[in-house]
């Protein structure tokens, strides 16, 4: 039965629901162990995952085969008792009543003897209620309608998890992997970090890896969802599943093979169901306690009734009111629509962490921008470098990067660029959003912005290469200004293009960025932000959220190390996770695989949609109980009637949930995408 509805019966070993197989819709302890090796749990081993079967067809599915055939003995029952034949119509009856009664019964009592109460419970004293009134074709239409509601419920929860689980076929099944023997090929869900993956045209890959010889294209719109086709070249980091184009590639595994960026995702979107939202915690206060109410008012009606006389009238009406105010339709209003959503978001390359964040994300107002690798390129160039005299180019470029070699921020690949081989340098010690600081050779050395390293007689230049758009960077050596580098990282080609549809959203966006004013300035105005704070340290950039929060439901994006205190300061984080640090990732509620841009507001539709939908099952299933309860005290419906109606009820619930699992991303090509590795990589 339906585990939102009437709880699952047993508990796993570590305490959680059990797992429920997604092929068979079985639950047994072969499935719990499937699942948890799909999904990359740390309490079995990985390495013997099982491929994500196919999703059983209705007619195969013994959970809802046995609903359907209690629903046509019902049938056959009616239709002899219409016919005359009374022996014969009551045992058919019953026969339906066994079948549809066994899906719920047992587990009711279960639960009841764990001092757990559920619909099931409802349903269970409603149906027996009736068959000790004599009302056995009452009886057997209740526990099909409701065996058969909950059998969809449970299929169409499934479902939606499925399609997201069936992410993890885009993996395949083996991989070519070359050894000191030649080319050996092995289970893809066998490769460990460093192994060295061949990849000819048209395969995919089958796991995390850096990209060590060869050029090709790669096709990954079923992981990012972005169309473009992806240059790739040595040095380069490729997902797991995409597909290689027309040159053949070797590449150094970077993930093992059953833990890489597709099951993170599978295992991050899945555990998001565990942590609800503001509109699945008002459904669960209303439903839960409404059980024992529930059981409260049926008893006191059928008591009070009794002793105003005719108590069987009154018992039946209890039975029925058991029904009409079961919260049934309630309790699922809102996982079906979160599962089915957080699954088809995961699926154009929008991983959303919890039922929460989807809910949040949905209520955005406000998003603020990271500069650096968010809205741009994320392909700094050295452009210009100016030196005080008796210093040298190539001496200011070797101490920074002997400095930056360390750092994870973006704009230090930039200057390992120009010097790919520094100097050593010890004592090493980054300040977020400042600067890096050390040794080369007993001299100390710092290199950082021009708020925390003065450029002194460099004061000049730096005024002028800021101008034009530069991020500038002031190189200290034994105390003093040595040189100043000059950083130009070019807008993303689809920036314009997403901030344009967020405000035609009625979406307000700001630009939050450690570089200059000037050069602050220069590329708002390029991507139309009307609104930038510059020279934002990374509390800066936290403080400012905090204070857009108290006006505005707020979103920030960024993918650097920098960005955390912000991504943890708004109301909803979000991560670029393809050229994103950890720390951002972690940090964040929700997660691009892709770096376009044109996926925010897209994201954003979807989760409005979203919650309009749920806003919508919630007022539905209230609607019901609120119409379904006084017609059933004042005996206007029946048992039979009260039964059709919130069953039928609780189909429409699922099937508007299940709307939300349409919503996709289509994205404008803009033309050929390079993908970048992560900074340091």
């Amino acid at each position: 039965m339906s585990r939102e509805c009437c709880g699952s019966e047993e508990p796993d070993t570590r305490g959680n629901a059990t797992v429920r197989n997604v092929a068979s819709g079985s639950a047994h302890p072969k499935a719990a162990t499937a699942s948890a090796a799909l999904l990359g749990s740390q309490e079995l081993p990985r390495d013997t995952g099982e491929a994500p079967e196919a999703f059983t067809p209705w007619w195969q599915d013994v959970h809802l085969l046995v609903p359907i055939s209690a629903g046509l003995l019902l049938g056959i029952g009616y239709g002899l008792e219409w016919a005359g034949n009374k022996p014969a119509n009551t045992v058919v009856l019953a026969g339906s009543l066994v079948l549809g009664a066994s899906t719920f019964i047992p587990g009711a009592m279960r639960r009841l003897l764990r001092g757990r109460l559920g619909v099931g419970l409802l349903m269970s004293i409603a149906a027996a209620g009736a068959v000790l009134l004599g009302h056995v074709g009452e009886a057997a239409a209740l526990a099909f309608l409701f065996s058969i509601a909950e059998s969809l419920e449970d299929r169409a929860l499934d479902s939606a998890r499925h399609g997201l689980r069936s992410l993890l076929s885009l993996v395949p099944e083996t991989a070519t992997i070359s050894r000191s023997s030649g080319l050996v090929v092995i289970p893809a869900r066998e490769i460990r970090v460093l192994d060295r993956l061949v990849v000819r045209p048209g395969e995919r890959v089958a796991t995390d890896a850096v990209v060590t010889s060869g050029r090709s294209s790669l096709d990954t719109s079923a992981i990012t969802g972005e169309s473009i086709p992806v240059e790739v070249a040595p040095g380069d980091a490729v997902p797991a599943g995409a597909i290689n184009g027309s040159g053949s590639l070797e590449l150094e595994a970077s993930a093992d093979g059953y833990e890489n960026s597709l099951t993170t995702i599978v295992r991050l979107v899945e555990n998001a169901q565990a942590r609800k939202g503001e509109r699945a915690r008002i459904a669960d206060r209303i439903a839960r306690p409404m059980i024992p109410v529930v059981l409260i008012v049926a008893g006191l009606v059928a008591l009070l009734g009794s002793l105003l006389g005719e108590p069987s009238i009154w018992i039946e009406r209890a039975l029925v009111v058991l029904v009409a105010a079961s919260p049934c339709a309630l309790a699922i209003a809102v996982p079906v629509t979160v599962i089915s959503a957080i699954g088809a978001a995961s699926r154009f390359g929008v991983v959303i962490k919890s039922g929460e964040a989807f809910e949040q994300l949905g209520a955005v107002k406000l998003v603020a921008f990271d500069k650096t690798g968010t809205l741009t390129r994320n392909m700094p160039e050295v452009v210009a470098v100016e030196t005080v005299p008796g210093t040298d180019r190539s001496r200011v470029l070797a101490v920074a990067s002997a400095l930056e070699m360390h750092s994870t921020h973006p704009l230090a690949a930039a200057i390992l660029a120009e010097t790919p081989t520094p100097p050593p340098a010890t004592d090493i010690f980054e300040t977020p959003g400042e600067g890096i600081r050390g040794n080369l050779e007993g001299v100390p050395a710092r290199i950082g912005s021009p708020r925390w390293v003065a450029p002194g007689a460099l004061a000049a230049a730096c005024r002028r290469l800021e101008s034009e758009g530069m991020t500038v960077i002031v190189v200290e050596i034994a105390g003093s200004p040595a040189g100043l580098i000059g950083i130009r990282d070019e807008l993303k080609p689809e920036a314009a293009a997403a901030i344009a549809e967020l405000n035609a959203q009625g979406v307000s966006t700001v630009m939050l960025t450690g570089d200059n004013t000037r050069t602050a300035q220069a590329l708002a105005s390029q991507a139309g932000i009307s609104e930038y704070l510059a020279e934002q340290l990374p509390a800066d950039k936290a403080y400012a959220l905090e204070a857009y929060s108290t006006r505005y439901r707020t979103a920030m994006i960024g993918d650097g190390i920098n960005d955390a205190p912000a991504l943890a300061a708004a109301d909803v984080g979000i991560a670029m996770g393809a050229t994103g640090s950890a720390a951002a990732i972690e940090t964040a509620a929700v997660a691009f695989t892709g770096t376009d841009l044109r996926l925010i507001p897209q994201a954003l539709a979807h989760a409005r949609r979203g919650r309009r939908i749920m806003t919508a099952n919630i007022a539905l299933a209230l609607a019901i109980i609120s119409i379904l309860f006084p017609l059933a005290l004042f005996g206007v419906l029946g048992l039979a009637g009260v039964v059709l109606v919130h069953e039928l009820a609780e189909v429409v619930v699922i099937l508007n949930g299940l709307r939300a699992a349409k919503g996709r991303a289509v994205l404008p090509e803009l033309g050929t995408q390079k993908l970048l590795t992560p900074s340091g990589a």
